[in-house]
């Protein structure tokens, strides 16, 4: 018989601990009736449940060329200010659309507040604030795509 604590099948968790290590997933998720088991060994990220995204409009290259025109700028901050995207995926600066958004430019923050959502792979990745500050300027739009080391949001 499976080892069970508290209702939850330890056998199971293990199993799929295992099915991660043996394919070289980040994240597997199993749902059978009332129960869903998620186990992810994707380091520091943070998971939330969150309402799927309409898809974004595919741009148009001129739009595509306009965040370009601003990465100089970007690079000319202070690093340590500036919080950069843990991994590729879709930027959303709301828990849900038409929800008011986690941050706003002059607002304060404290370390570990939720900044803004990345959607990677269906799965919603809560960013949050490196340290306490002032949100000096918000670098995403809402919906945009991000790449990995995009700069995102600066807080001094």
């Amino acid at each position: 018989m499976a080892e069970k604590k508290n209702g939850i099948d330890q056998t199971l968790i293990r199993d799929l601990a295992n099915i991660l290590n043996d394919t070289d997933l980040t994240e597997i998720e199993v749902e059978q009736d009332d129960l869903r088991i998620r186990v992810s060994r994707a380091g520091n990220t943070q998971y939330i449940q969150a309402p799927a995204y309409a898809a974004a409009p595919v741009a148009a290259p001129a739009a595509i060329a306009a965040p370009a025109a601003a990465a100089p700028a970007a690079a000319a901050r202070n690093p340590a200010n500036t919080v950069s995207a843990p991994m590729v995926g879709t930027a959303y600066m709301a828990p849900a659309p038409g929800a008011r958004a986690f941050i706003e430019v002059g607002a304060t923050v404290k370390e570990g507040q939720t900044l803004l959502i990345i959607e990677a792979m269906k799965t919603m990745n809560q960013i949050p604030a490196p340290k306490s500050g002032k949100v000096v300027e918000i670098l995403v739009e809402d919906g945009s795509p991000v790449e990995y080391g995009q700069a995102l949001v600066v807080v001094e």
